[in-house]
């Protein structure tokens, strides 16, 4: 009965020789083969099992690194075309073999048989057969028929001017291999992203490569686009540490990628490091390592891949769903949401900055979401301590921060949107940020309206940036990829916050609170008749400030005709009184962050309210006046 591929081995040739099986990994020449055992749990034993009784062409050989004495060997005729031949018939299969002979140094000699028994083809003898190997005829003893089938196979084929002995001397089969690319970034762009014909020689990891790309005879290393397996880490003393599942991830490429035929895609070539995505035809090795819980996203290489990043992200997904390998402790930022928490209707309200919003769930809940991944416009560097003695409003004096408040507030004030919630940023106190301000809890969420990614939007125009994270870092949105491309559209086409041109520049006159300019302004109000303007922000039931964009600047007012109850105020002791806080919420609901028009009362008003500019009648669809009066508000 036959004996694993780890089985004891046959030392003495007298006695019969062991029939063992294997799967064959590699083909080292035309001579040698390396097999491997089934896997159980891990990675499979191999070994390396010599063909008895022939000789095959030297392979090529590089120069030892940092021994400057030795020289790159070239292959011997004929030698690249008997490992072919083997390649090509034996790599992948299951083989079963006999070791006729070990010597002291550990190497073993046997004869190689593909099938499960040796009734298939005598490997030694298809070599020999095709002119590719000759036989040993020195250790020949007469009485054994395997040798003498060797010697008259070679006989037949030194007639029939086979392979070795075909005439020429078979120069022409000597490869001019290449073992780097002079400018490996124009040999890239070169080829424009079409598939190259390859063959993997050998894996160093799960997603890292070393291809001969044909039919140039370049020999490369070829990282893949998108993906990272763990890897081997290299000790001070030469050892390597492999990191968890390290080891089963190169088995699981090396298993359906080792010395196959594949196609090649070079996507780009970052500081030197050949990045592409392998084409078999059994499927897509990166997204069978991503789904397989081998593999993780990398953000850095996602953006050349050319075979859909959303495929690799649902294929980590899927893993990490499944909790498998790399994934195995792996906790959904949003596992401890419901599933309506996780995913809702509601009506935006409010848009506090460029990328938060307040919503009003179907409960009657307000809730505050932030756009996740994306960082809305800010001051850095010195632009900070500019003008430090004037007063400081951000979404005036900050570039691009007006634009995108206002891109939010007509495409989502009052409006029903679609939240997903990716994640929840922690509370952070001050002790952690340093000299950053502490932030309360934070809801990240995805908010998509008519199937528009609002965060996507507001990157794509200019008026966002994207959050770049720590590759270990989850908490992202869950279409940070698309993120990422509409940054890039933005950047190359110079919109917003990465246009050349000059910022813009908001000087917005705040008289709210200054009777002099009040009553100034007052006049050129009145005779303009209905204004234009923006509900800013809303103090009680019947008290606004306005931004009037024509005017360009920003005033507190009263509603004409009704008075609401008055809220608490920054004095000790200072009590609301009943209902003001219901009235301001109704008012908030039906005109905050809306544009209104107004009409203005007479001068003698802005006696009566100092701090106002005047008390008009504000026009909206709602008709706030009366729909405060209404229930009893005011």
């Amino acid at each position: 009965m036959a004996t694993p591929v780890s089985g004891p081995v046959q030392s003495s040739p007298a006695s019969a020789p062991t029939l063992q099986r294997g799967i064959v990994k590699m083909v080292l020449s035309g001579c040698a083969i390396i097999v491997r055992g089934q896997p159980r749990g891990g990675p499979p034993p191999e070994r390396q099992i010599n063909l008895s009784n022939v000789r095959a062409g030297v392979l090529a050989r590089r120069a030892t690194q940092n021994q400057p004495e030795t020289k790159d060997t070239p292959d011997e005729p004929w030698a690249f075309q008997a490992r072919e031949f083997l390649r090509k018939k034996m790599i992948g299969k299951e083989v079963c073999f006999t070791v006729e002979i070990k010597t002291q140094q550990g190497r073993e000699y046997g004869m190689v048989y593909l099938g499960k028994d040796t009734s298939g083809e005598n490997i030694a003898e298809a070599l020999v057969t095709e002119g590719l190997a000759t036989v040993r005829r020195e250790g020949i003893r007469g009485n054994n028929p395997d040798q003498a089938r060797l010697c008259d196979l070679e006989d037949q084929a030194k007639a029939s001017k086979k392979g070795l002995w075909s005439e020429g001397g078979g120069a022409h089969t000597i490869r001019d291999l290449k073992y780097s690319i002079e400018n490996p970034r124009n040999y890239v762009d070169s080829l424009h992203q079409k598939p190259v014909n390859a063959i993997i020689e050998h894996v160093r990891d799960g997603s890292v490569v070393r291809a001969l790309l044909l039919p140039d005879n370049y020999l490369v290393t070829v990282m893949l686009s998108g993906v990272k397996c763990p890897s081997f880490k290299r000790e001070a003393d030469g050892t390597e540490t492999p990191e968890p599942f390290a080891a089963e991830a190169k088995f699981f490429t090396e298993s359906r990628l080792l010395q196959r035929d594949v196609q090649i895609i070079l996507e780009s070539c970052p500081n030197q490091i050949i990045l592409g995505t392998i084409l078999h035809p059994n499927g897509n090795i990166t997204e069978l390592l991503l789904k397989e819980g081998f593999a993780r996203c990398v953000d850095w290489s996602m953006a050349v891949y050319t075979q859909g990043a959303e495929k690799l992200r649902a294929a980590e997904r899927s893993a990490k769903e499944r909790k498998v390998r790399i994934w195995k402790d792996y906790v959904a930022p949003t596992a401890n949401l419901d599933q309506k928490d996780r995913q809702f209707v509601a009506k935006v309200m409010q848009i506090v900055n460029a990328d938060a919003v307040v919503v009003k769930l179907n409960s009657g809940e307000y809730k505050t979401i932030h756009l996740s991944s994306i960082r809305p416009p800010r001051i850095e560097g010195e632009e900070k301590n500019k003008d430090k003695d004037k007063r400081f409003r951000p979404l005036y004096d900050i570039p691009y921060m007006f634009e995108a408040r206002e891109f939010l507030r007509k495409k989502l004030i009052g409006k029903k949107v679609n939240v997903t919630v990716d994640y929840i940023r922690a509370a952070t106190t001050a002790a952690e940020t340093g000299p950053v301000p502490a932030f309360p809890e934070r809801t990240c969420a995805t908010v998509t309206i008519g199937g528009i990614n609002i965060a996507e939007a507001l990157v794509s125009k200019g008026l966002a940036t994207v959050i770049r994270y720590r590759q270990d870092d989850d908490q992202r949105s869950s279409h940070y990829d698309e993120l990422l491309a509409a940054e890039a559209r933005a950047i190359k086409n110079g919109k917003g916050l990465h246009s050349k041109k000059e910022v813009p520049i908001h000087r917005v006159a705040d008289i709210s609170g200054e009777t002099q300019k009040a009553k100034q302004f007052l006049p050129f109000l009145q005779r303009a008749g209905r204004s234009e303007a923006v509900v800013e922000y809303v103090f009680s039931g019947s008290r606004l400030k306005l931004y009037m964009p024509k005017e360009t600047c920003l005033i507190t007012f009263l509603l004409a005709g009704i008075e609401c109850p008055r809220g608490s105020r920054n004095i000790p002791g200072s009590v609301p009184e009943p209902f003001s806080e219901e009235a301001t919420l109704f008012t908030k609901e039906l005109v905050l962050q809306r544009e209104s028009r107004q009409v203005y009362g007479s001068r003698a008003l802005v006696h009566s309210h100092p701090d106002c500019c005047s008390c008009p009648e504000l026009f909206y669809p709602e008709e706030s006046a009366l729909g405060a009066s209404n229930p009893g508000l005011a």
